[in-house]
C-alpha cells in the first residue's frame, strides 16, 4: 500500500474523520488488522481562515505547499488537501510537488455519475459557493451545479463553518437551518447535495435528506485508498 499524505487541520474536526475513513476503508479491503500507512501535517487553521478572509490565495497557496512538502519529504506517496476550500490552490500545488494529488472535486463529480445524476446543490464555504474553481471543475463532466441563491444563506453557512463545526460545535439549530437551504435547493431541482465543506457531514447525513447526499469527506478518503492500494 502506497503510503499517503493527508495535509490536515482545516480543521481538525474534519481532519478526524478522514483518518477515520481512510482507515476503515483500508481494512474493509484488505481485512484482518490491516490499516492505512499515513502521515498527517496539521496546519494551523486560523492562518488558512485569515488568507481565504483576505483573497490572499497566494499565502494560502504557501501554507498548503509547506505542508505537501513536509509530507512529500516525510515519505508520503500520494497526497490529500482535507478541505474542499483548499483545492482553489490545487493545481498549483500539483505543480510544484512529485506526488499525485487526489482532488476532491475529480473525486466528487466521479461519485455523482455513479448515481446518474445530472444536477445537484452545492453547499460549503462561502469560497466555495461563490468562487469557480469547484462549480467549473463539475461543470467539465457535465455537472450542472446549484447554489443558495440568497446571501443571507451562504453567509451564515460561512460564519457556522468557522465558528461553530470547525470548533467541534455541533448545534442542533444550526443544523435545521443547514436542511431548510438544502431543502430549497431540492425545491430549485437538484437531484442530489454535495457537503461541499467537509465539516458539513458532521451534522448533515443521508438520513436527514430524500435524495442522495455526497459526503465529501468520505468520498475523498476513498478515493486516495483506491490509488493507494492499486
Amino acid at each position: 500500500m502506497k503510503t499517503i499524505g493527508l495535509v490536515g487541520g482545516i480543521s481538525w474536526t474534519s481532519t478526524i474523520d478522514y483518518y477515520r475513513f481512510i482507515n476503515e476503508e483500508t481494512n474493509k479491503v484488505l481485512g484482518s488488522l490491516n490499516f492505512a500507512e499515513c502521515i498527517i501535517y496539521s496546519v494551523n487553521f486560523e492562518h488558512f481562515r485569515k488568507s481565504n478572509a483576505a483573497y490572499n490565495w497566494d499565502a494560502t497557496f504557501e501554507l498548503l505547499l509547506k505542508a505537501a512538502l513536509h509530507l512529500e519529504q516525510a515519505g508520503a506517496e500520494v497526497l490529500l488537501l482535507g478541505a474542499n476550500t483548499a483545492h482553489i490552490v490545487a493545481d498549483r500545488i500539483r505543480a510544484c510537488v512529485q506526488l499525485p494529488l487526489i482532488d476532491i472535486r475529480e473525486a466528487t463529480s466521479n461519485a455523482i455519475h455513479e448515481k446518474g445524476l445530472k444536477k445537484v446543490g452545492l453547499m460549503g464555504t462561502s469560497y466555495t459557493m461563490e468562487l469557480d474553481f469547484y462549480k467549473e471543475k463539475l461543470s467539465a463532466s457535465d455537472i450542472e451545479v446549484l447554489t443558495p441563491s440568497n446571501k443571507t444563506d451562504r453567509d451564515y453557512i460561512e460564519e457556522t463553518l468557522v465558528h461553530e463545526l470547525g470548533r467541534g460545535i455541533l448545534s442542533e439549530e444550526t443544523k435545521k437551518n443547514y436542511l431548510t437551504i438544502a431543502n430549497r435547493l431540492i425545491a430549485e431541482g437538484a437531484e442530489g447535495i454535495v457537503l461541499g465543506c467537509t465539516e458539513i457531514p458532521l451534522i448533515i447525513q443521508q438520513a436527514d435528506l430524500p435524495v442522495p447526499v455526497f459526503n465529501t469527506t468520505q468520498i475523498h478518503a476513498k478515493a486516495a485508498v483506491d490509488f493507494a492500494l492499486q
